[in-house]
């Protein structure tokens, strides 16, 4: 069965004093949430371990952002596999856009650090999109075909999450079109050899637009910027209607 996957993308934002204000306001409005929907925050590196003891126990799972491909070694400022399951991380951004353009991701380290996740019962969520210029282009769906095929080069498809994000919806407030989001991740999943592989869509999505984008039947569930760091906004997020 395909889960429903609701997981927060906090990026380069709250202090340990910001992340606990937050889980405040947050944990309270996760009572009526469906026991079936799985609850990801993919906080900074420094909020983890404080994250880690403040939700054990609760339905709540914790993510990282990043992750490196070796387990040790002289990797001034990455952080290794072992160091983020010892304190209990679950998930892990891979491959998201901004590490893509500005820090000099390519297919191929998305790859080493999908199986270095991986080694480490780490459940990746690999991010895969097209550019506004590759969409006017009509390369869309070459674009993100070509990313899975070099991405998931032996990676194993049981312990995975696929985010689709347009590039051009990140962070802009210009969300893709749910009827089209839909079909983009239904071809994504017919590129996959686990067809229960859990796909979401990515690319400013908001209280208001939520329950539109989880009501088509391809997508799984959603990775949330902006709308992540308030936490009535994404309890709004996460108690959805489809």
């Amino acid at each position: 069965m395909r889960k429903i996957v609701i997981a927060g993308n906090w990026k380069m934002y709250k202090t340990q004093a910001e992340s606990l204000e937050f889980l405040q306001g947050f944990m309270s409005e996760l009572d009526a949430t469906p026991d079936e929907r799985e609850v990801v925050v993919c906080a900074p590196f420094t909020d983890l371990g404080l994250l880690s003891k403040s939700l054990h126990g609760s339905r709540v799972q914790l993510g990282a952002q990043n992750v490196h491909w070796e387990d040790v070694g002289a990797y001034t400022g990455e952080i290794a596999g072992a160091m983020l399951a010892e304190i209990g991380v679950r998930f892990v951004v891979v491959g998201h856009s901004e590490r893509r353009q500005y820090f000099g991701e390519t297919d191929e380290t998305v790859n080493l650090r999908l199986r270095a996740a991986q080694r480490h019962n780490l459940t990746p969520i690999l991010c895969v999109g097209e550019t506004k210029q590759q969409r006017d282009a009509g390369e869309t769906e070459a674009v993100i075909f070509n990313q899975l095929a070099k991405d998931l080069i032996g990676v194993d498809q049981q312990n995975l999450v696929i985010a689709y994000e347009p590039i051009w919806a990140i962070g802009t407030g210009d969300t893709c079109d749910s009827a089209e989001a839909n079909r983009v991740i239904g071809l994504i999943r017919q590129k996959l050899t686990n067809a229960n592989v859990s796909i979401q869509y990515g690319g400013s999505v908001k209280p208001d637009n939520i329950d539109e984008i989880m009501a088509q039947p391809e997508i799984d569930g959603a990775l949330v910027g902006g709308a992540s760091l308030d936490p009535k906004s994404f309890a709004r997020i996460v108690n959805h209607q489809a």
